[in-house]
């Protein structure tokens, strides 16, 4: 009896998708060649939320691929991997990448907060995965690291508190020197 066990790999993830109540694409980002155009990407990204828009599960086989996923209002979040993947790494990998995006959007998780943010949408997918590789698993850790700090931020796109926080504690720092 021959049984072919697979290579271990840290290439985990295929691929992180969030598509919105329509199918259509907001994220898309796929690490290996399993479906090489994006005609084929569009394809496969239909079928997979017509088998998944409807059901309350979050995992599935699909394609010979394993599909873990989340909705959200009008969004659904996707983690890909092999079959043969752990399906407990690609949840984990999920709910990071959910939590730290909740995390960013104030708990607002919509369509219209998402677009807006997407600069951070796309640090936050770096930040937990690299070329397939997962590099992190905690959503503090990745909102920590995606964090903007207001004082990045130019005047002009800071609220007025904050600009006010920041001059009370210059104006304490020169007192106390």
């Amino acid at each position: 009896m021959d049984t072919h066990i697979p290579e271990p790999s840290l290439y985990s993830i295929k691929a992180i998708l969030i598509l919105d109540n329509d199918s259509n694409r907001i994220l898309a980002k796929y690490y290996d060649n399993t479906f090489p155009s994006a005609k084929e990407q569009k394809v496969f990204e239909k079928n997979l939320f017509n088998k998944t828009h409807r059901a309350n599960a979050e995992i599935i086989m699909f394609e010979g691929l394993t599909c873990v996923y989340r909705s959200s209002v009008d969004l659904f979040f996707y983690v890909i991997g092999s079959a043969n993947e752990n399906e407990l790494i690609l949840v984990n990998t999920l709910n990071c990448f959910y939590d730290s995006i909740s995390s960013m959007l104030r708990k607002n998780v919509e369509k219209r907060t998402l677009i807006e943010n997407m600069d951070g949408v796309f640090l936050t997918v770096d930040e937990i995965c690299d070329n397939g590789i997962i590099l992190e698993c905690d959503p503090v850790v990745v909102s920590q690291r995606t964090a903007f700090r207001s004082d990045d931020l130019p005047l002009g796109e800071q609220t007025v508190s904050s600009v006010l926080q920041q001059a009370k504690e210059q104006l304490k720092w020169s007192l106390l020197k």
